[in-house]
């Protein structure tokens, strides 16, 4: 299928220190180099460790942040070459939400006016017709039209997460960057709330980014998968293949931490050595070798390009495939039942 939305060689870097490349400390370089894409109702899911980059990718391939370099290509067109005016009317086919489903909305609106106001911005209904698309909009992701008139601290988290979504359709777009829609929930409500996403996803043929740490999460709802490192893609594929054959060290230690809901299954828990490094001083070669159970001199000095391995199996490593046979002697290994 063709992609609604393509990133080519996307960058961001973050200054810190001072205002100035002349001035500042160092450079965090959150996104580097990333190409990703996704397709009409098609969910790409994108997970990592905090601070992995995650959440910058999202933001910046709909412009909320801008890159520092490379290409987007939201159907067919350039959005990183567009003026605020034309941003502003394309922006309506391209929404987000929110990890802070609190934060997001204004306590000073109320439902109707929160989620009817990109409506009225972006002119989709007449005046009059307002109200009956904001109360649509509640039926379809589950709320009752007396919840129109109340405001965001009158709701639970996983009804404020509605209302979010809610807000997102309403310029009924092409594709929405989940940003950890649900790591604020408890459980039951994430399955609700995923569940929603889903059917929406399927029903509206949207293209769906689905940004999370929970890998269990994200089995639930993606096709597929882009496991980011230190602002960097260093596996991605299937879900289903990257489950059943991970080929990067790290994606097979992340892994290893989705919980198995089986209290007589023996679970291994691979636990990495050391702390993730520090983005404005990334490690020479392979970022991930301080933590590799298997990494080998050449990982210290040789950056590994991310090469298709098979047909939509992408991996960054040297040595993919490897850690299933040297994990046992040389990572921390939990056995639980």
């Amino acid at each position: 299928m063709k992609p609604v939305l393509e990133a080519t060689k996307l960058h961001k870097h973050f200054l810190v220190g001072g205002a100035t490349f002349r001035r500042s400390r160092g450079v965090v370089k959150a996104v580097d180099g990333v190409d990703v894409e996704v397709a009409e109702g098609e969910c790409l899911g994108i997970v990592g460790e905090s601070g992995s980059g995650k959440t910058t990718l999202g933001r910046c391939l709909i412009r909320l942040i801008e890159p520092t370099s490379g290409e987007i290509r939201f159907e067919g067109h350039d959005i990183l070459g567009l003026g605020a005016t034309e941003l502003r009317s394309r922006r309506r086919h391209f929404q987000m939400i929110f990890q802070d489903p609190y934060g997001s909305l204004n306590p000073r609106m109320s439902v109707e006016r929160a989620v009817g106001e990109p409506i009225r911005i972006h002119r989709l209904r007449d005046k009059g017709d307002v109200r009956q698309r904001v109360l649509e909009l509640l039926d379809v992701v589950g709320l009752p039209a007396s919840a129109a008139g109340r405001y965001p601290h009158e709701f639970s988290g996983g009804q404020r997460q509605r209302i979010g979504i809610a807000r997102a359709l309403a310029t009924e777009p092409r594709m929405i960057v989940a940003d950890e829609p649900v790591s604020a929930l408890d459980v039951s409500v994430q399955a609700q709330i995923v569940n929603l996403l889903a059917d929406l996803q399927d029903r509206l043929r949207l293209a769906l980014i689905f940004v999370a740490h929970d890998l269990a999460v994200v089995e639930q709802i993606a096709h597929r998968i882009a496991v980011m490192y230190l602002g960097k893609v260093v596996e991605q594929t299937s879900t289903e293949r990257l489950f059943r054959n991970p080929q990067h060290p790290y994606t097979v230690a992340l892994l290893s931490a989705v919980p198995i809901p089986d209290p007589t299954a023996k679970s291994r828990r691979i636990v990495l050595a050391g702390d993730p490094p520090s983005a404005l001083n990334p490690p020479t070669g392979c970022s991930f070798h301080t933590r590799c159970p298997i990494a080998r001199e050449n990982c210290r000095t040789e950056e590994p390009a991310l090469v298709e391995l098979e047909t939509g199996h992408s991996v960054a490593c040297h040595y993919p495939g490897e850690m299933e046979a040297a994990e046992l002697a040389t990572a921390e290994l939990r056995v639980g039942t």
